[in-house]
């Protein structure tokens, strides 16, 4: 019985019309064969046409019915695109409106970037028109007191500004250097050129750009003062100081300085490194007069800061004065006596 039962429910389901053409065409069948074998010829050729429409109309039901299934997948198909298509609208609506949201947020923050920026250019041209009249005072000051010979090149940006080289030349004309190295050349080489021309000193430049150099010693020579000042190519190399190496002017273009008494920390530029200028006191204190003075340039600038604390725990005899107006910063060195003695 269960053999017959899992035949069974393997055997397709058939609707009651489909039953009925089934079990008719088997009765016909039958008849045929019991007619045929009985010798009724004629009533055997009437049941096998009756089988014949029987079958015609199975066949019939059977088309029909696979009418009705394509009619149903196809209305499945439609509904699945009509779904499919309905997901995907409503994706894309999603992500435009994320994009939407996105674009939002970017261009409120273009806008809040924007104001920043207008606020600071306000503030930096309000800070700017505030230092005109005084850059413009020292401009005039400056040209009071020398007559070049030819164009000065000009200040500013990159270069000493008026008000810095006015402060410079100051403290030059007072404490009389007859030696002044200048880390760095430009516009303050000719300035302080022909300050020491008055008082008689001398001015020795280094510069890691050879380019740079070249144009420095070009004014020099425009203003006749070459005799005065020199611009030495020193392009930069590692310096070693406490297990530390330091890009710094090549220490060969120091070797015939001595008893330097003024110098002016303007190089190598924050570009070439950190602590760019750091180096500069250890490469040149044995080469101080036993009284010197040391002005720093962009003295505000953290590195600068921590260069000067570092130094004047490092080295007696190294004070502060305190800042100028402008961007430097003025240090004394004055050699402890013991050391001077030893050092003559």
């Amino acid at each position: 019985m269960s053999k017959l039962s899992r035949i069974r429910r393997r055997l397709p389901r058939l609707t009651g019309p489909q039953l009925a053409v089934v079990s008719a065409a088997g009765v016909l069948c039958a008849g045929v064969v019991a007619t045929a074998l009985t010798g009724y010829t004629g009533v055997a050729t009437a049941l096998l046409a009756m089988l014949g429409g029987t079958i015609l109309a199975g066949l019939m039901l059977l088309y029909l019915r696979l009418a009705r299934v394509q009619k149903t997948g196809l209305a499945a198909q439609r509904d699945l695109r009509t779904t499919v298509e309905e997901m995907q609208r409503r994706l894309v609506a999603a992500v435009e409106r994320e994009r939407l949201t996105a674009g939002d947020r970017h261009l409120e923050l273009a806008e809040a970037i924007a104001r920043v920026k207008q606020i600071t250019d306000r503030k930096a041209a309000a800070s700017q028109l505030l230092t005109l009249p005084r850059e413009f005072e020292a401009t005039v000051q400056l040209f009071q007191g020398f007559t070049p010979r030819a164009p000065m090149p000009s200040s500013g940006d990159f270069a000493l500004n008026p008000t810095d080289l006015l402060e410079l030349l100051h403290l030059i004309r007072v404490r009389q250097p007859r030696l002044v190295l200048e880390l760095g050349s430009g516009t303050s080489s000719v300035w302080i050129a022909y300050a020491l021309e008055k008082s008689g000193g001398r001015l020795v430049s280094l510069d890691h750009d050879a380019g740079y150099a070249a144009r420095t010693r070009a004014a020099l020579a425009a203003h006749g003062l070459t005799e005065i000042a020199e611009v030495r190519d020193a392009p930069l190399t590692p310096v070693g100081i406490d297990g530390r190496d330091y890009p710094w002017y090549d220490p060969e273009a120091l070797a015939d300085l001595h008893d330097i008494d003024f110098v002016l920390i303007d190089g190598p530029p924050a570009s070439t490194g950190a602590d760019a200028r750091y180096p500069a006191l250890h490469m040149i204190e044995k080469r101080l007069a036993d009284i010197a003075t040391l002005v720093f340039d962009d003295a505000g600038r953290p590195d600068e800061q921590a260069a000067m604390t570092a130094w004047t725990d490092r080295y007696q005899g190294l004070t502060r004065e305190g800042e100028l107006l402008g961007r430097h910063a003025v240090l004394s060195f004055a050699r402890p006596p013991a050391m001077a003695a030893a050092r003559a």
